[in-house]
């Protein structure tokens, strides 16, 4: 029997959107501040075996973020050795099973052709993209909210156990990942949904709220318990802290890890368009064209009365509401929204016509639309190959590490001005030091072989200067890297 098949041309720009990411992943280097802070805590854990509690430096613990992600990645160093590749890879992962769910939901409620569509919508938009190759918290909450929402919906039509599992599941991957962050967001869009639907679709078998919760219980509370009992005093920053005064107070100076991140009000909707650009413009496009006539209207408001879609738009829009008053921000929270706003728009865009040419095996799929899921890929891979040849470019300090680490004595320690990068921390494994102005002196006659100092490139005069270190050896974006001499006692013979 002859059997000839032919890969769709929608799955080959999945495939490829999945390659490039691979490829940077293993070429570009971290760039501070979040992603090698995150890479090093999880060093640190695979290094210490320690899995209670994420550390923010030896000593020093973390209570910002539960040890979800943190422990995935130190597994993945444990598992493959310490490589960028190996620590980032967890968040693809965690991308693709997010990809997978959003998919097999898309196809049972509106069918293939609009699974297809919203699977190549999230993959391709800005900030799934970055992030599914990033270690981050947040692709981890994405697939915690995205498998209790489809789960929930799923479990509504049957009550089958694995339904069950899904949506107590997701409620406890969430706990893990974020903390009770995806408790709410999952809360206030099933309420939301159930009082403008009333009813949303058909209702199978009572939902085991108390089996279930107990299960929440036992996946999570296990942990938090022991968190507190380790680091007393977790327990208090991480939930009046993290989640309560970060997002009330727009200028808290509580955060024990870095500064706030302050915002005008709102800014979480810029913030949206840019992490789903460039479906976002064309989600503006269609609902202007839908809003412009009376039929368009009708139209539109028909199929809003679908509960499913119901469900979309307010999976779609709960981080920007939810965000929107919030002055303490990152463009990062808006991800776990971004499975809902890929699977209503493939749902809105028009169907092929004759006006749009397609291309063969794409199984309906427009033309069009396939080539604007290719933009970020592609304009990602370029600037991946440019970093790649050029890795200082970033605000990274891999190269200057690799170059003390073959150029340096043993006796030869490496310092930064004032305080350590966590790019320098992680690529050093932590044999790193910072030291002051007002120590730099002490350090000439601590050192017989000298020793290296990286100093911002603005100061670097003025510390030769002081040091008497001859020009720099070594320069990155930020860092010019001087080798300080010994400070030589009097009378001892010039070397």
């Amino acid at each position: 029997m002859h059997m000839h098949s032919k890969v769709p041309a929608w799955a080959w720009i999945l495939l490829l959107a999945l390659s490039v990411r691979l490829v940077l992943m293993a070429v570009t280097p971290m760039a501070d501040n979040s992603e090698p802070r995150y890479a090093e805590m999880a060093r640190l854990m695979a290094a210490s075996g320690d899995w209670i509690t994420p550390w923010f430096e030896p000593g020093k613990p973390f209570w910002g973020k539960p040890p979800l992600a943190f422990w995935m990645s130190a597994l993945s160093l444990q598992a493959f050795g310490y490589s960028d590749l190996a620590v980032r890879l967890p968040s693809l992962l965690a991308s693709i099973a997010t990809l997978a769910l959003l998919f097999q939901w898309a196809r049972h409620q509106f069918g293939l052709q609009a699974a297809r569509m919203a699977a190549l919508i999230y993959a391709s938009s800005l900030l799934p993209f970055l992030m599914a190759g990033a270690v981050m918290l947040d692709p981890w909450l994405a697939l915690a909210i995205t498998l209790s929402l489809t789960a929930y919906t799923r479990l509504r039509e049957d009550g089958r156990l694995i339904w069950h599992l899904g949506f107590f599941g997701g409620l406890s991957l969430g706990l893990l990942a974020k903390g009770p962050l995806a408790i709410v967001l999952v809360s206030l869009i099933l309420l939301a949904w159930h009082i403008w639907c009333r009813s949303p679709g058909p209702a199978g078998k009572p939902i085991r709220w108390i089996p279930g919760l107990l299960l929440v219980l036992a996946l999570t509370l296990p942990w938090y318990i022991c968190a507190e009992i380790k680091t007393p005093g977790f327990l208090r920053y991480f939930l009046l802290g993290e989640h309560f005064a970060r997002f009330v107070d727009p200028g808290w100076q509580g955060d024990l890890y870095g500064s706030a991140h302050r915002r005008p009000y709102g800014s979480i909707w810029l913030d949206a368009m840019l992490a789903a650009f460039p479906w976002s413009l064309v989600a503006i496009w269609l609902l202007g064209t839908n809003l412009r006539t009376h039929a368009l209207r009708r139209a539109l408001k028909t199929r809003l009365a679908d509960p499913a879609m119901r469900l979309l738009l307010l999976w779609a829009l709960s981080t920007p509401v939810f965000f929107s008053l919030a002055g303490n921000i990152l463009w990062t929270y808006v991800q776990p929204s971004l499975p809902g706003f890929a699977i209503l728009l493939a749902v809105a865009l028009p169907r092929p016509g004759s006006r749009t040419a397609e291309l063969p095996g794409n199984t309906g799929l427009q033309a069009g639309y396939l080539r604007l899921a290719m933009l970020v890929p592609a304009i990602t891979l370029a600037a991946g190959l440019v970093i790649a040849i050029d890795p200082d470019l970033l605000k990274s300090e891999r190269s200057l590490v690799a170059y003390h680490a073959v150029r340096s004595q043993p006796s030869q320690p490496l310092y930064y001005l004032d305080a350590r990068p966590f790019s320098a921390r992680y690529y050093a494994r932590e044999q790193v030091l910072a030291a002051s102005r007002d120590e730099l002196e002490g350090l000439r006659s601590r050192y017989p072989a000298g020793y290296y100092l990286a100093t911002p490139r603005q100061q670097s005069d003025a510390i030769r200067l002081l040091t008497g270190a001859p020009p720099p050896v070594f320069s990155n974006r930020r860092f010019d890297l001087l080798q300080v001499p010994p400070l030589v006692p009097p009378g001892s013979p010039t070397p």
